[in-house]
């Protein structure tokens, strides 16, 4: 039975919530993503296929996602993209079972209950359209010149006949054209519509870049605003008692390095000079003795060396970059 912390999962996999998927399980690391759920048994990694969801899909794959995982049916997710890749085509082939097969190339060849392995689905007996059109049309010939002439004795001469008149008759010059059109209707058709797609695929990630920025842009405003609540208060704040969590860090659940992203997040950092000066500001507001002069007096005990190894870590990085700029 799925977890309340699998089952918020599953809620943001089936919402398409790739941001949120992303922090939850940035905020859970070690969160089994390998859980099914539902009548048909089927996990998260189904789910996205499912929906062709090819973000949700990379990033299930990126914290463990089992591609060999089965549902009810004993389809593993690779089965779900390979049907989708019959209906939808190429972009859909690309978007799920590119990533699923290189993820996991043996699931090409699992069964599910019916027999069928994803590879099966993708490989169906090629089919000779022009003889197939050929049949039908001498099929339906012979049943026109059967009305109109009768049966031949002979069953050889016949054929041989009937074959020449659909392959030369004006009936058959015309259905020839008619199946022709329809198929130049059908590529159109799967033009447009792949267009489509395509077009609403575009718009999803665009609309997903925008979130994304909008998030790293409240994350920065966010820190340097705690920055000047913390490092430049009036005296009524400057006796105040300073825990690990009021200690204004860019990122105070993330690690050093996405601390120093969120610090330096809209700096362009191909103008050198911008950036420098941008990273000389930071290098200056946490210098250990620098911090220590500001707040040392005012941290909390239980948490004071935990804070001083972590503004300690946080200059080591923004001296590291420093360095990599001069070099």
């Amino acid at each position: 039975m799925a977890s309340r912390e699998q089952k918020r999962v599953w809620k943001y996999v089936e919402e398409g919530g790739l941001l949120k998927l992303k922090s939850y399980l940035r905020k859970h690391p070690g969160l089994d993503v390998n859980f099914r759920q539902g009548k048909r048994q089927r996990g998260p990694l189904h789910l996205a296929c499912s929906l062709r969801d090819d973000a949700v899909l990379r990033l299930l794959l990126q914290h463990g996602a089992d591609v060999l995982l089965k549902d009810r049916n004993d389809d593993t997710a690779l089965h779900v993209a390979a049907n989708k890749a019959l209906k939808h085509g190429k972009r859909a082939y690309d978007d799920l079972v590119v990533p699923l097969r290189k993820s996991c190339p043996e699931a090409m060849t699992v069964h599910n209950k019916a027999g069928v392995t994803p590879e099966d689905l993708l490989s169906p007996p090629e089919a000779d359209p022009e003889k197939e059109w050929l049949e039908k049309l001498f099929g339906e010939c012979e049943d026109e010149f059967c009305e109109s002439f009768g049966v031949y004795d002979g069953k050889a001469e016949s054929h041989f006949f009937l074959q020449s008149f659909a392959l030369n008759g004006s009936v058959g010059n015309r259905r020839k054209k008619k199946a022709k059109e329809e198929r130049e209707r059908e590529e159109q058709s799967n033009k447009e519509l792949l267009d489509r797609l395509q077009r609403e695929h575009a718009e999803y990630l665009a609309r997903a870049a925008r979130k994304e920025e909008e998030t790293r842009q409240g994350k920065k405003r966010r820190y340097e605003e705690r920055c000047a609540a913390t490092f430049h208060s009036g005296s009524s704040a400057s006796s105040t008692k300073l825990s690990y969590g009021d200690i204004p860090w860019p990122a105070p659940r993330g690690t050093v390095q996405e601390m120093v992203d969120v610090m330096l997040h809209g700096v362009d950092r191909k103008d050198v000079a911008v950036f420098r000066k941008r990273l000389r500001q930071q290098q200056a507001l946490w210098h250990p003795d620098k911090f220590a002069q500001r707040c040392e007096a005012r941290l909390e005990e239980k948490d004071r060396q935990r804070i001083l190894d972590t503004v300690t870590a946080l200059s080591q990085e923004l001296n590291r970059l420093a360095h990599s700029l001069r070099a």
